[in-house]
């Protein structure tokens, strides 16, 4: 079974990041950690503190004042997901309150060849 155009966008806007994360000095942890209800794209470890990093991603042509912002995809539901799963990662991982541990957001803007336009952290973000 081959992968949707949107999953190979979402796929390619994770390598970016991770990418970037590996620059910055981050270590990748866990890619695509899924449950039933919900996954983390991307899981790494930075200065002592974990982070739990939802990528999302877009394709554009052109810059145009109504194209819709990636970071817009992150709805309420996607938001309470995000939460469950982080809680069942720390859980099924055993670990404990002595590691810190902070939710990020990338938004990531591809040309249509796959092509990096932007990429935009939020860092630790509040549910």
């Amino acid at each position: 079974m081959s992968d949707t155009k949107k999953q190979k966008i979402g796929a390619l806007g994770e390598e970016h990041v991770a990418t970037e994360l590996i620059r910055r000095g981050h270590k990748i942890v866990d890619r695509n950690y899924c449950k039933p209800w919900g996954e983390l794209d991307i899981v790494s470890m930075h200065e002592n503190c974990i982070h739990f990093i939802e990528v999302k991603t877009v394709t554009r042509v052109t810059s145009s004042p109504h194209d819709y912002e990636a970071f817009e995809n992150i709805h309420p539901w996607k938001r309470k997901r995000l939460g469950r799963i982080v809680r069942t990662y720390l859980l099924d991982k055993r670990i404990g309150d002595s590691i810190d541990w902070q939710i990020d957001a990338v938004s990531v803007t591809l040309d249509p060849d796959g092509g990096l336009l932007a990429m935009d952290f939020l860092e630790d973000i509040i549910l």
